[in-house]
């Protein structure tokens, strides 16, 4: 009872938006003229003047405000699921496996192979019983590792699009089973990750043998990838990078960093009669947003090579979209930039499901809300004077130590 009474006290107390507090508005435009699911993209402008993770941003149709849910496609992270290899072993002088795939669609897939200093061809079937008797082939394709040549490695088979029960694969090349440690399938219904540049820059310095790209991103505006846009030379190349973000801050030493490492990749090349064709020229960030501005340090390792001629460098974030039922003729409206709300409980996002053919509309131009005004103080008044507060006690122990000296030289006399 104490609890819920505790919680009823902590909903009376919360503010409740009204749109004379919001400091920004943004019109929604080409919003459907008919009734239907209609989603927005989330911009970085956005995520920078409103409280974190978008917390006080309301949506108003009419002036009157609308459930809304915030729909975040999932990272090639989420959609990846590991799978154990089967009937592991050699045929015909070529390393064999076979794999239980899940229900549903799925592309690439990636082998985990420890094997060092090898380029083979991995020849892919696939089929709805175990003993492969309606086995389709989906192709053949090359995995390589290049340590010895400095140019990386590759071990993702790119599929086509498929929904096989069983995936049957055969190794031709210096690939051992025992090297062959596991795999894992990329779900073809994640689609394509889209991504929303939240700065670029075309400014790389040299520092001794390291290639450096600093940028500065808003608060509460998040970073989930690092994309590269290397010259045409060279052609084939292989890059350590590390990504560092620091929020401004007085006290740096002991301030939150985010870090992470990965591996620029790009081989268009024959070897030993193999066609290889892989780029890997985007890199997962830390995904951190801070409550601050924060620099962030792009360093790219060139070794004794040639500095890479980077024409550009894009932090991103995965798209964000704001999704919600539009109804005919209305007209939509985002505010936001009131600190004192929090998150909004809507039964529309817990329930919510994306449609297919759901509508996009776009967002306006950001603008100051015309109707603004300071939210007022509800603090307790010791809350909102808590100088007053000081002076009251400092009177008390005075007028208290005034009467114990006067008792104590009563006491005296």
């Amino acid at each position: 009872m104490k609890g819920m009474a505790a919680a009823m006290l902590v909903l009376a107390l919360a503010a409740t938006p009204d749109v004379r507090y919001f400091r920004y508005e943004r019109p929604l435009e080409n919003v459907p003229s008919q009734p239907m699911q209609t989603c927005v993209v989330a911009d970085a402008d956005l995520y920078a003047h409103a409280s974190a993770q978008l917390a006080d941003v309301r949506l108003y149709r009419d002036g009157v405000e609308t459930p809304y849910a915030v729909h975040v496609a999932a990272s090639a992270a989420e959609a990846e699921q590991a799978l154990e290899p089967l009937n592991l072993g050699v045929r015909g002088g070529e390393t064999v496996l076979d794999a239980a795939m899940p229900a549903g669609s799925y592309s690439d897939v990636r082998l985990a192979i420890t094997e060092q200093n090898f380029l083979a061809t991995v020849t892919v079937t696939g089929s709805q019983t175990k003993d492969a008797q309606d086995a389709t082939k989906l192709g053949s394709y090359t995995i390589f590792d290049l340590t010895r040549q400095k140019l990386g490695r590759s071990t993702v088979l790119h599929l086509p699009p498929s929904n096989f029960a069983y995936l049957h694969f055969s190794i031709a090349g210096p690939v051992a089973p025992q090297s062959v440690t596991g795999l894992s399938v990329l779900r073809a219904e994640a689609g394509p990750q889209q991504f929303v540049t939240v700065a670029e820059s075309t400014t790389v310095m040299q520092k001794g043998r390291t290639s450096v790209v600093e940028f500065t991103v808003a608060a509460h505006v998040p970073v989930d990838r690092v994309a590269f846009d290397p010259g045409p030379r060279p052609v084939n190349f292989t890059r350590d990078v590390s990504l560092v973000a620091l929020p401004e801050s007085k006290d740096e030493e002991n301030a939150f960093r985010a870090a992470s490492n990965g591996n620029l990749l790009r081989v268009h090349s024959v070897q030993n009669g193999h066609a290889i064709d892989e780029e890997r020229l985007a890199l997962d960030a830390p995904g951190a947003d801070f409550d601050t501005r924060a620099r962030w340090t792009v360093t790219v390792e060139n070794g004794d090579d040639a500095p890479l001629a980077l024409r550009a460098v894009r932090l991103q974030m995965r798209q964000r979209e704001l999704c919600f039922d539009a109804v005919a003729g209305a007209a939509y409206a985002l505010y936001y930039g009131d600190s004192a709300l929090s998150a909004p409980q809507y039964d529309y996002a817990r329930l919510f499901a994306l449609q297919a053919g759901a509508a996009r509309a776009t967002l306006g131009r950001p603008s100051a809300n015309p109707r603004y005004q300071p939210r007022p103080d509800q603090r307790p008044f010791t809350e909102r004077h808590p100088a007053l507060l000081w002076a009251a006690l400092a009177l008390v122990v005075a007028v208290l130590a005034t009467v114990a000296l006067r008792s104590a030289r009563r006491v005296t006399d």
